[in-house]
């Protein structure tokens, strides 16, 4: 037993005794006998606990080059003098404060060809190795991501304008959940899997091997630097294949920095450093990336440039995973829990700035609880601190990282309102001269009487807008929600759960929680991915890990003799062949026991006397007549 296993083991082991201590304590009063036995017992627990948690590990520890160390070397902190060199770099800003952070190169087509040319030599050597080896790659990985958790999101933080907590949920937590995942299943769900021969050849066994893929392409966007990257590349690391990861030109500095991990996480457990290219660029580099030879994308981004991939993507059949925008509707019943409904929405319509592709932007409402729903909604967003994430002080909310995202966002509601909306809060762009007018900042806004003549209602936002709608029966709310191009996540919050169950089922996206928002995500044994707008494929889960290799078939004999075609049926054919064939389907397949006889007797007659021959002759000698 390994020890992250055995370290399983011990925390269970723990938790049952001191659950069985904490029962015993509370049947003690303050003088029993038994009270310091018990509580004895208790810190020798404890005690034990530690001591083993703090063994060493024989996991490698590794040190990048952090935010406050040294520059990666890839990354230049001197302005290029001439537009040629201009179009070979991309300047990196904090959305936040504005301040430039350096200058990430953008690869040409040629490098990154170059990027998957390392990729594949080192893969040939991966695809070789065994689940221990990819797990201790992870084991490496994940440690690096436990020792390392500040200095990683305050770089996601200074890169992408998100606070530092908006960086642990969505950086941290679900990377490490995917790592352990792939850890403790991955194994699993990738040996070769026992199928079924079917009933004329029960003397095969049957079964499918899944086989590394190669090299995978990934284009990823800017709103999650960190695990944008190690999310597709713990899949495909763990599935044998090697990977090529073009990062958004708005998320660039910080993958520098990522990438120097990678490398030291990979030389350190023995795997070739080059299974895994950054690459940093504009569309011409991800346009390289698709065109040049990679054996699938996996592209998350936005519908009209996903749609561009695939395209791409064509001439080459490359097979493609489109994760694309979203416009998650969030159902709130009459008999929800509006004290732990309002806290999960606003996390929903806010998390990241609204920057998620399954970011909740459409609020579907009852009417007897709408008005209770945006006063909670109101008291918790008056309270929210709007400030640069990257700054000394506590933020709730930072800045959009996107160039230009607010302008937009501010368009689709002035369109809104022009149209019969109200502003609740928010819903305009700071005035430069204010304090949050540096930086990419838009408010956290609240919509109400949004209507399906409003771009607001079909256009994906990306933006932190609440759009609040109410409904009055379960019909109301399905038709709302779904009336959308797009179907990604959505959420039902209702204090019956088989009403919850009914109207999730009815929804048409990809995914759906019940009384929560997101969750699918969170469960990494659940693919990802949604329908109509929203893209096809997935790319996470159980289906999302199998999807990093080829799923080959295999059938072998069952027994040591080997099977041979009938001599019946050997070229050039018998007369009896045709009777022989509609025999075995009559034997095999027929749903009465008359019709199995049949076709027992029928290949009996074969055999014995030649069956009546010339069937397919006979045929058509009979439609001439």
């Amino acid at each position: 037993m390994g020890k992250s296993s055995a370290c399983d083991a011990a925390v269970n082991a723990a938790l049952d005794a001191s659950e069985v201590v904490m029962k015993s304590l509370r049947g003690l009063d303050a003088d029993s006998p038994h009270l310091l036995p018990v509580l004895a017992l208790t810190l020798a627990l404890m005690l034990v606990l530690t001591i083993y948690l703090n063994l060493p590990s024989r996991v490698p520890s590794i040190q990048p080059d952090g935010l406050m160390v040294d520059t990666p070397a890839a990354l230049s902190t001197t302005a290029p003098r001439s537009a040629a060199s201009q179009k070979k770099t991309i300047p990196c800003q904090d959305p936040g404060t504005m301040e430039l952070l350096g200058y990430a190169p953008a690869m040409s087509a040629e490098q990154v060809r170059g990027c998957i040319e390392r990729a594949r030599a080192a893969q040939a050597e991966w695809k070789h190795s065994s689940f221990a080896q990819r797990k201790r790659v992870l084991s490496v990985m994940l440690k690096y991501i436990m020792e390392h958790q500040e200095e990683i999101c305050e770089i996601s933080s200074k890169d992408s304008g998100k606070p530092m907590v908006d960086c642990a949920f969505g950086e941290l937590i679900v990377t490490c959940e995917k790592i352990r995942w792939l850890m403790s299943e991955g194994e699993r769900w990738l040996r070769p899997e026992s199928r079924s021969a079917g009933r004329m050849m029960f003397y095969k066994k049957a079964r499918v091997e899944y086989v590394p893929l190669g090299v995978v392409g990934a284009i990823v966007p800017f709103n999650y630097p960190f695990h944008n990257i190690y999310n597709p590349m713990v899949a495909a690391l763990f599935a044998g294949n090697g990977i090529v990861i073009k990062v958004s030109e708005h998320a660039s500095w910080s993958a520098l920095y990522y990438a120097e991990g990678i490398k030291q996480a990979l030389d350190a457990a023995g795997a070739p450093p080059d299974l895994v290219q950054i690459v940093t660029g504009y569309g011409d580099a991800g346009h390289a990336l698709v065109t040049s030879g990679v054996d699938k994308v996996i592209f998350v981004g936005s519908t009209e440039v996903g749609k561009k991939v695939m395209a791409s993507a064509a001439d080459s059949l490359t097979p493609v995973v489109l994760e694309l925008g979203g416009k998650d509707a969030f159902i709130v019943c009459e008999d929800a829990d509006l004290k732990n409904v309002v806290p999960t929405a606003l996390r929903g319509a806010f998390q990241a700035c609204g920057q998620n592709c399954m970011g909740a932007e459409r609020f579907i409402v009852h009417e007897n609880v709408v008005d209770k729903f945006l006063d909670l909604c109101m008291s918790a967003v008056t309270q929210m601190r709007v400030g640069a994430a990257s700054g000394d002080e506590m933020v709730d909310f930072g800045s959009l990282c996107l160039p230009g995202l607010a302008d937009k966002v501010q368009g689709l509601v002035d369109d809104a309102v022009s149209k019969g909306a109200t502003v609740v809060t928010g819903g305009r762009v700071p005035a430069a001269d204010s304090a949050l007018g540096g930086g990419q900042f838009y408010p956290p806004t609240i919509l109400t009487g949004v209507t399906d003549s409003m771009r607001i209602w079909h256009e994906e936002v990306f933006g932190p807008v609440m759009s609040v709608v109410p409904f009055s029966t379960d019909d109301e709310a399905i038709e709302l929600a779904n009336d959308s191009d797009f179907g990604l996540g959505s959420s039902v919050f209702c204090g019956s759960k088989s009403r919850a169950r009914r109207m999730a089922a009815r929804l048409n996206t990809g995914m759906s929680s019940i009384n929560d928002f997101a969750s699918t995500y969170m469960s990494q044994s659940l693919p990802f991915g949604g329908v109509k707008y929203s893209g096809f494929d997935r790319f996470a889960g159980i289906e999302g890990l199998r999807g990093m290799c080829v799923p080959k078939s295999v059938a072998e004999d069952r027994w040591p003799f080997s099977t041979a075609i009938p001599p019946l049926l050997q070229y050039p054919v018998k007369d009896a062949a045709f009777d022989f064939v509609t025999s075995l389907v009559w034997m095999f397949y027929s749903e009465s026991l008359l019709g199995n006889v049949k076709g027992l007797f029928g290949l009996a007659g074969c055999f014995l006397f030649g069956g009546r021959g010339g069937g397919s002759r006979r045929r058509v000698e009979k439609k001439k007549k």
